[in-house]
């Protein structure tokens, strides 16, 4: 009987080892698991951090191309203002260069009228 008891505490012994190992091996992998854990965590913060800080400077971003967009459509009209005004003073130069060209045809043509009275008037 005493080797009965014997082989039975010898396997109780072994199955307690065992069950030793297997702990120990479980909590080796708990702690690795934990450690994983924390990694991705704190790179969960990391990621959620950085996406908070790209949403505010796409915000930025976004308020200066409203901006910038404004102040473009405020400078086309006033280019377009501006080109009008072009336009019209090109036109008043062209009438006023025309009215020119036809007042110097017209002191041209008094000017022979002139000479020629002057040698009429000469002749008598």
């Amino acid at each position: 009987m005493t080797d009965r008891i014997r082989e039975k505490l010898q396997l109780l012994r072994e199955e307690a080892d065992t069950a030793i190992t297997r702990a120990e091996e479980a909590e080796s992998k708990n702690k690795r698991l934990e450690q994983e854990l924390l990694e991705a965590t704190q790179a969960n913060e990391g990621l959620t951090r950085k996406v908070a800080r790209l949403e505010e400077e796409l915000d930025a971003a976004e308020s200066n191309l409203k901006e910038t967009t404004e102040k473009l459509q405020t400078v086309d009209v006033r280019a377009e203002t501006f080109e009008r005004q072009v336009t019209r003073l090109e036109q008043e130069r062209d009438q006023m260069e025309a009215k020119a060209d036809a007042n110097h045809h017209k002191y041209l043509e008094a000017q022979k009228e002139l000479e020629a009275l002057v040698a009429q008037m000469e002749s008598l």
